[in-house]
């Protein structure tokens, strides 16, 4: 009964076309529309990504999507850190970095939505969302012309291990002075320029955390930023550059369709299943599994490059 109410209640808001319920349903029909009007007919579902990945690896993937979907409807972030090594290691790892741009931008205007972050975020935090864009912008360009090395995944692992450590210690203090422009700029261009080079982005989720504690707008802040370093990199991709063809733009559209499987579960769970001392150590700890897998996979390769 409850649910039928805050369907009706949800299609009566659309219907009166209010900003929450028509963010959520146009981040939704794009990816719904492109997964129908680019489908490449069933035998080419998995040519255009390479010839040995099969249909049982493929499955996977999505499996793999829905989860880090679940993970971002939870707590705000992790979908491209989840998705992007797995993918990386079964097709090329541009590739990769192209087609994951479609299913975080879904989700990012979604959670926007969602969360009923507006305007007012870019009018409060504009240096940021701004120095977000030129990070990407720069970010695509490096991403078509060169070859990225182990060093900068590592060094955000390092960074992320450090950052837990002193939120745990200190019983997570939050930072007021954080909360600066000029920081919030660096942060934001930073941030834009990692997730275009390689889909990692998790130096904003952890700056955020430490002056910021309410999950909404929490989310909503990053949200925010995420659809505009991805918005901005779709375009780029799409009229700038040639990596983002009609096959790798299907792939993404349908990888999103499948993501919203697990976008509406761990939004579920997120709205019922954590206080905001849980939500502080669900994040804390996804940012530790993420430092950790980060050194794993670039840790053996910097050493080699320093040791020789």
């Amino acid at each position: 009964m409850a649910t039928q109410t805050r369907g009706a209640s949800f299609l009566d808001n659309l219907r009166d076309l209010r900003y929450r319920e028509l963010l959520m349903t146009v981040a939704t029909l794009a990816v719904f529309a492109g997964a129908v009007l680019l489908f490449p007919g069933s035998d080419a579902v998995t040519k255009g990504i390479q010839n040995d990945v099969t249909l049982p690896l493929f499955a996977f993937l999505l499996v793999v999507a829905v989860f880090a979907g679940a993970v971002k409807g939870a707590i705000g972030f992790g979908y491209a850190l989840i998705t992007t090594p797995i993918f990386a290691s079964v097709v090329d790892p541009t590739m990769a970095v192209v087609v994951l741009a479609i299913p975080p931008w879904m989700i990012n205007v979604f959670q926007v939505g969602e969360t009923n972050t507006g305007l007012e975020y870019i009018r409060r935090e504009w240096q940021l969302v701004a120095l977000a864009l030129v990070g990407s912008i720069v970010g695509v360009y490096a991403l078509a012309t060169f070859s990225t090395g182990p060093l900068v995944p590592f060094v955000i692992g390092v960074v992320l291990l450090g950052y837990a450590a002193y939120q745990v210690a200190t019983s997570f203090v939050v930072v007021e002075g954080a909360h600066h422009p000029v920081l919030l700029g660096a942060f934001g261009l930073l941030e834009g320029f990692f997730l275009a080079v390689a889909n990692l982005g998790p130096l904003l989720p952890a700056y955020l955390h430490t002056f910021e504690r309410d999950r909404e707008r929490y989310i909503g802040g990053l949200s925010m930023v995420f659809t505009v370093v991805f918005t901005a990199r779709i375009v780029q991709m799409a009229f700038f550059t040639d990596l983002l063809t009609t096959y790798r733009l299907w792939l993404g559209c349908a990888l999103a369709v499948v993501t919203l499987v697990g976008l509406l579960a761990g939004t579920a769970l997120r709205r019922v299943g954590f206080d905001e001392t849980r939500f502080d150590w669900v994040v804390t700890a996804m940012l530790v599994v993420i430092g950790i897998n980060i050194l794993r996979k670039t840790g053996p390769a910097v050493l080699t490059r320093i040791f020789g």
